[in-house]
């Protein structure tokens, strides 16, 4: 602060309380001194000026002074060595409260720093465990067990207390052992585990920036050849079954904003994608060819708990996929082969499961081809699929679900399929 802000800045005098609220009065007539000064410049000017801010005190509380507990530590050890028992106690006793205030608030910032709410509540439970079992004890009888059996007790037979502490010292060193082992595995695993999620984005990125530089043109226009779509296909084949579900998740998201997994309009002679004139390409659900076709790729393979919000899994063979707990909310999985799939406790919401109206839309077909006027061979396949507690179902899904999905998928359906026929028949 400069000398010059004096109308800002109050000295605050260290001598005395009467100085400092002669200080205090000085400030507020300084600030009402300055509102007044505001409000005459606003009347006079029309034009936007800051107000000036208020000059605020705030009194910080400072922990017990080290000297306090100085003298408090002297009177109580000067009282035990004379043997003055009032002047001990109360030295001990003030000693103890004054170190309370420095050590508590250390201990508890400490919990909050390395211990999670769990663990904390972990740490509570065992205390207030030992201190029950401790308690109980006593009104069970088992202290005064233990104190007539050491009564009876022949140390002479047994050597001497010596020994006894050598040997649980022994014990005590070793489960100090064992116990510095498991720190220093459980550091070394989450720096491994920490180093593997490092190497596999650095992974995904190069898969990325491959993909990008396969698929592109030097003009930054899409243009994917037989050979390069058959190679791209192969990448994203071997990367989906080295990383883990979340890394799969991100492939997925990655390919479907980036249209690779969408069928594109194609001309009739060398197969380039048709712009459809708004800034994209043209869309063909029925005969376009898409630049990376998933296939079987992702039968079997576990995405549980994963984000797949607005991803295009059109016609990919997911059988078998463990797809619980997933966010598929405007999903597109028409003509997808859910066939025996998990999908529990995921969100359904918005997602496409066939095209048309859901009168005349059935599951795709292996010989049919699909109309995507009706919706007939264009729905996904559920038979035998895992509902079970879906979130946001529709009714048209619910519908849909019920009438091609089987006895076994209809028992999960939440609401139930009273009503609604059963297509499949089986």
């Amino acid at each position: 602060m400069s000398e010059n802000s004096n109308n800002n800045q109050i000295p605050i005098d260290k001598n005395g309380a009467n100085s400092q609220s002669e200080e205090l009065s000085t400030s507020q007539e300084n600030g009402k001194s300055l509102t007044k000064e505001y409000e005459e410049n606003k009347n006079n000017d029309n034009s936007f000026t800051i107000p000036p801010k208020q000059i605020t005190y705030i009194q910080e509380k400072s922990p017990s002074k080290p000297w306090n507990i100085v003298v408090c530590l002297g009177l109580m050890l000067t009282g035990l060595w004379l043997n003055l028992s009032w002047l001990g106690l109360g030295g001990a006793l003030v000693t103890l409260w004054l170190s309370a205030q420095i050590v508590f608030p250390i201990i508890k910032n400490w919990i909050k720093t390395y211990l999670t709410v769990n663990e904390q509540k972990v740490l509570l439970s065992v205390i207030a465990f030992l201190l029950a079992i401790g308690c109980l004890g006593k009104y069970v009888g088992i202290y005064q067990v233990i104190n007539k059996w050491l009564n009876q007790f022949k140390y002479d037979e047994f050597g001497s207390w010596a020994d006894w502490v050598g040997a649980l010292g022994q014990i005590l060193i070793a489960v100090l052992a064992v116990y510095v082992a498991w720190e220093q595995y459980v550091i070394s695993r989450d720096l491994t585990i920490q180093q593997n999620r490092i190497t596999q984005q650095q992974t995904i990125d190069a898969y990325f920036q491959g993909i990008s530089e396969l698929a592109l043109s030097d003009e930054g226009l899409l243009e994917d050849w037989p050979q390069e779509r058959a190679i791209g296909e192969g990448r994203t084949a071997a990367i989906l079954s080295s990383v883990d579900p979340a890394g799969k998740a991100k492939i997925l998201r990655f390919l479907s904003k980036s249209r690779l997994l969408t069928p594109l309009k194609r001309d009739s002679h060398l197969g380039r994608p048709i712009l459809d004139g708004a800034g994209g390409y043209a869309t063909d659900r029925a005969y376009g060819v898409r630049v990376i076709n998933l296939g079987v790729i992702l039968a079997g393979t576990n995405l549980a708990g994963q984000d797949l919000r607005w991803t295009d899994l059109t016609e990919a063979n997911m059988v078998r996929a463990n797809l619980s707990k997933c966010d598929l909310v405007k999903a597109n999985l028409s003509r997808t082969v859910l066939y025996e799939a998990d999908l529990s406790f995921c969100d359904l919401k918005g997602v496409r499961l066939f095209y048309g109206s859901i009168e005349t839309a059935s599951p795709r077909s292996r010989t049919l081809f699909p109309d995507y006027e009706t919706g007939a061979y264009t729905g996904t396949v559920v038979e035998k699929a895992d509902f079970t507690g879906v979130k946001n179902m529709s009714e048209e899904q619910r519908y849909y679900c019920c009438c091609w999905g089987g006895e076994k998928t209809r028992s999960t359906i939440p609401g139930g399929c009273d009503g609604i026929p059963n297509n499949l028949g089986k």
